[in-house]
């Protein structure tokens, strides 16, 4: 029997490094022991390894989902790891078989690793701590698994420009601006209030739409182990109380009718004259603001242009201005506009840098009680728009663009092609290069958290490789 300690429960390298050593030997699971340094008294010495006797080939998939599955909390996981190492080296497919015990509690302990990352990233709030070098941001967060190393990194990205520490249980972690370090846990501190966290509720309180609650869904993606550190749980359950009685009286107020205003083309004309556009695109700009070639114009508030330097290597291309888009004047400031911001900053774009616009330039919704639901362009519609999208293009001539979603793909390329077939390869139409990836709207209609998590992850992966060949 030998025994393997590793330098801290989260030490991948090493158990890597090990495992294979040992499995390159012949060496059963059963003879051996793994344990985390000075965590078992009870262990043994440690036994030198066995010379290294060869290479050992695993599948690809193997990797990543072993670096998830060993932040688990579970004891037995180094183990139970080894051991999936092990069989690998006769049963090549051994990962393909999602009905096989050990490959189903791995693969259950890296889904729920993966949750508790998402759950991390959802719910830390940080309150405001002033010192001698200003603010200093401070969170408390409990996770159930080993993640905090795993998870700091989306808030160094996030909040580059803040000072913060998320404090846990087992570990901390810091960023000062510059560097990012993870320490030993503390012990929860007392509860504080601040003048923030009264905004923070009063906008979630505004933000809270009754008609699209489902109690179910909002208990799955919020569990209430999690309510006791966010500031808006007091308002969870009378919100929830009043929701019936709020949609009901959204319901007798009848639809909205659209915007009957003629199309404003200040907005357009004042960015313009700023010189937030260079002259070719801000005459264009003018132009479109007068388009009337599909009936999209009438009950649109304006027309809603690209923006962007016109030197750009990289144009993004979405499908059409939301309704927070035909209000504002700009393309993706709504929720999608969100989500591919974070993205992009993930992907290590820098969105000022990039032209960004959409294959169609009016909003196109259907009135529904006091919302304007989205509704998909038609092939007419797209087919109107292709010359405004075309004339930013030759203006722009951009190394690579970044198709999001179907219409856009449809609109570059003058007919429909599947994005799952296309999606993440670069294709030559006409004289452009064209990456095709999803929409990001399409990321927030995912109903499962593991799946948005999955998607958003292979989306950052397009937009990095849009990095590398722009």
């Amino acid at each position: 029997m030998s025994t393997i300690r590793l330098a801290g429960e989260t030490d991948f390298d090493g158990w890597r490094r090990m495992a294979r050593r040992y499995a390159a030997a012949g060496v059963v699971p059963d003879a051996l022991i793994w344990c985390v340094d000075e965590d078992d008294l009870f262990a043994g010495e440690a036994a030198p390894p066995p010379p290294k006797t060869g290479e050992l080939t695993v599948p690809a998939a193997f990797l990543p989902l072993a670096r998830t599955a060993i932040l688990h909390k579970e004891p037995a996981r180094f183990a139970l790891l080894y051991t999936l190492l092990w069989r690998l080296r006769e049963e090549k497919g051994l990962l393909d078989v999602s009905v096989d015990p050990l490959v189903a509690r791995i693969e259950g302990m890296a889904k729920s690793v993966r949750r508790d990352i998402h759950k991390m990233h959802a719910f830390v709030r940080f309150r405001e701590h002033p010192d001698e070098r200003g603010i200093h941001y401070v969170s408390w967060f409990e996770p159930e698994h080993h993640i905090v190393e795993a998870a700091a990194p989306f808030f160094q990205r996030r909040f580059a420009a803040m000072r913060w520490s998320i404090l846990t249980p087992e570990q901390s972690a810091h960023w000062n601006g510059i560097d990012l370090t993870i320490g030993p846990g503390v012990p929860k501190p007392p509860a504080e209030v601040d003048d923030a966290e009264d905004l923070w509720r009063t906008y979630y309180a505004s933000i809270f739409n009754p008609a699209r609650l489902k109690v179910s869904a909002m208990r799955s993606e919020m569990p209430r182990k999690y309510w006791k550190n966010l500031p808006e749980a007091p308002l969870i359950a009378p919100l929830i109380r009043e929701a019936a009685s709020r949609s009901a009286q959204m319901v007798d107020a009848g639809p909205q009718q659209p915007n009957a205003r003629p199309q404003s083309q200040e907005h357009l004309m004042s960015r313009a004259d700023a010189g937030e556009m260079l002259p070719g695109l801000a005459a264009l700009a003018r132009e479109a603001a007068r388009c009337r070639s599909c009936p999209l114009w009438k009950p649109a508030t304006q027309t809603v242009f690209g923006e962007g330097p016109e030197d750009a290597e990289l144009v993004l291309v979405g499908e059409q201005p939301g309704d927070r888009e035909d209000l504002a004047g700009r393309p993706f400031v709504g929720p999608a506009g969100e989500v591919l911001d974070r993205a992009l900053a993930e992907a290590g774009i820098d969105r000022t840098r990039a032209y960004v616009t959409n294959a169609v330039k009016h909003f196109k919704f259907t009135p529904r009680g006091k919302k304007r639901l989205h509704q998909k362009p038609d092939a007419g519609e797209i087919e109107a728009c292709r010359f405004w999208l075309s004339g930013e293009l030759e203006v722009v001539r951009p190394r690579l663009v970044v198709a999001l979603g179907a219409t856009a793909l449809q609109s570059l390329a003058g007919k429909a092609l599947p994005i799952g077939k296309n999606r993440g390869r670069i294709m030559a139409i006409g004289d452009l290069n064209v990456l095709a990836t999803v929409h990001p709207s399409y990321l927030l209609r995912l109903p499962d958290a593991d799946a948005r998590e999955r998607e958003y992850g292979r989306f950052v992966d397009d937009l990095r490789l849009a990095v590398r060949s722009a």
